[in-house]
């Protein structure tokens, strides 16, 4: 599936080919802490299948599992673009769903580092809401 977005600003733009099982929810610490959430959604893509336009700013970390990893946002608006591991694991990257123009045509079909995950996460489908603010 071909997919685009960009960040909040426009400041940075991507095109990528996408394959719809590279879709999962990211538990781990790391994603909380880094969204600010109590999960990430990211997209799996090999990385020569995506298109970037703009530079963005990295950070790295050395993940939970021990990997270096890149931690990428635009340096204007601060949103999160993707995180890429170094050297040999380089190969793949993880855009960030919230990004995708397509997001809502694009659901995950796995969940990762479980054992970081809220315990309260099944019932916020049980919550009320509107559909604004």
């Amino acid at each position: 599936m071909r997919i685009d977005g960009g960040c909040h600003c426009g400041a940075i733009t991507f095109e990528a080919d996408m394959d719809p099982d590279g879709v999962y929810v990211c538990n781990c610490t790391d994603c909380q802490v880094l969204s600010g959430s109590p999960y990430r959604i990211v997209i799996v893509v090999e990385a020569d299948k995506v298109t970037l336009s703009g530079e963005p700013k990295i950070y790295m970390k050395t993940a939970e599992s021990g990997r270096p990893r890149q931690q990428t946002f635009c340096g204007e608006c601060g949103a999160p673009i993707y995180s890429r591991g170094v050297g040999a694991d380089a190969g793949m990257m993880a855009l960030r769903w919230g990004l995708v123009t397509q997001r809502h045509d694009i659901k995950p079909v796995r969940k990762a580092w479980c054992r970081s995950e809220a315990p309260w996460l099944d019932e916020l489908v049980r919550l009320p809401g509107n559909e604004t603010a």
